[in-house]
């Protein structure tokens, strides 16, 4: 699979752009704040109907626009598949796929799978838990129908059950409200959880091996899952919280409160890696999510590298060249501020490519 045009009309700081792409790399090199960023955010915007950066649609329009249009051509599994994404300020969000307008947004998702690599990844490692969780959510949903169903649903219902704790916390239906709504979460939760435990325990050894390669088994890391649901069904958990969370007026367990820990060498990311191991680490996360999800759908996902060399040396730099050089992946956009570094980068890679300045 890969993007072979695309199209731009008032999104973030492009008025118009056309551009025809390399069917495997495709590099743009230029200063900060020229658009390598916002371009690739177009990219990801096809694949997943929102941008990766700013997920309020409307602040991504031009200022002084009242809409934009994202249009791709793509080449999948020998097909044309042409997408059309549209928003506009007082109207909201259209996607189209060949002419046709989808119903539900969560349809279109892992049509056209896609992983980006960014500095904005850091918040996996330092930032709270959400961040984690949202990672877990884009990963899963673009293989998994139902699951990305279900954690539409499960949110909903908690924001019910939110709701029923502040606005009627000393009513004697309360008791009963929240059985029916616990009964419901439960069931639901179930099949998330145990998803979420498989998706890690599969993604583990393939993201120990990336980094072990990119590193040259420089450290041993390690992903831990960290769920209320290891323990009990969550309307066991909920009952026994009951109290609690009358308390406070909210739902304190809960696949909303799950986690993922990293470590390296034993000890927490945040607190003992340096920049360029939180950095190496974030790399394999990315490259193997990218595998996993190619081995489960069948297609090479596109790969967008936003800036990735700071941070790194020259030996991590070549190791993850290696890597992404190979067949392994597909189509791939790179984006750097060093020309220089980018060169040598181009000259290492033993295949045909596109240089955009």
């Amino acid at each position: 699979m890969h993007l072979k045009t695309i199209n731009l009309l008032n999104f973030k700081s492009y008025e118009q752009l056309n551009l025809s792409l390399h069917p495997r790399i495709n590099c743009f090199v230029g200063l900060n704040g020229q658009g390598k960023t916002n371009f690739l955010d177009s990219v990801f915007y096809l694949s997943m109907c929102k941008s990766n950066f700013n997920s309020i649609d409307y602040q991504n329009i031009l200022h002084g626009q009242e809409f934009f249009v994202i249009q791709g051509s793509y080449e999948r599994l020998s097909k044309e598949e042409n997408i059309y994404c549209a928003v506009k300020k007082d109207s909201g969000k259209l996607v189209r796929r060949n002419g046709k307008e989808y119903q539900r947004l969560a349809d279109h998702i892992g049509l056209l799978p896609i992983v980006i690599i960014s500095p904005a990844d850091a918040s996996l490692i330092l930032d709270g838990s959400d961040e984690r969780r949202k990672y877990i959510n884009s990963v899963i949903s673009q293989y998994n129908k139902s699951y990305l169903e279900n954690v539409i649903s499960y949110n909903k219902l908690i924001l019910s059950r939110n709701k029923l704790l502040k606005d009627k916390v000393n009513t004697s239906s309360l008791l009963d409200l929240l059985e029916v709504i616990d009964e419901q979460l439960s069931a639901i939760a179930s099949p998330i959880y145990k998803q979420r435990f498989d998706f890690v325990k599969n993604l583990t050894p393939i993201f120990q091996e990336f980094y072990q390669r990119v590193s040259g088994d420089a450290e041993n890391v390690e992903i831990h899952y960290k769920s209320d649901l290891a323990e009990n069904d969550l309307k066991f958990i909920l009952a026994e919280n009951i109290e609690r969370d009358r308390a406070i007026q909210y739902t304190t367990k809960g696949v909303h409160k799950d986690d993922l820990i990293f470590t390296i060498n034993g000890y927490p990311v945040k607190k003992e890696a340096s920049q360029g191991q939180q950095k190496t680490l974030l790399i394999a996360l990315k490259l193997a999510q990218f595998s996993f999800i190619s081995k489960i759908s069948g297609i090479k996902p596109i790969l967008l590298l936003d800036d990735i060399f700071d941070k790194l040396d020259i030996f991590r730099v070549e190791q993850f060249i290696k890597l992404i050089a190979n067949d392994e992946f597909g189509q791939i956009f790179i984006t750097d501020s060093n020309k220089t570094r980018l060169d040598r980068i181009l000259e290492s890679i033993n295949t045909d490519y596109a240089l955009f300045n």
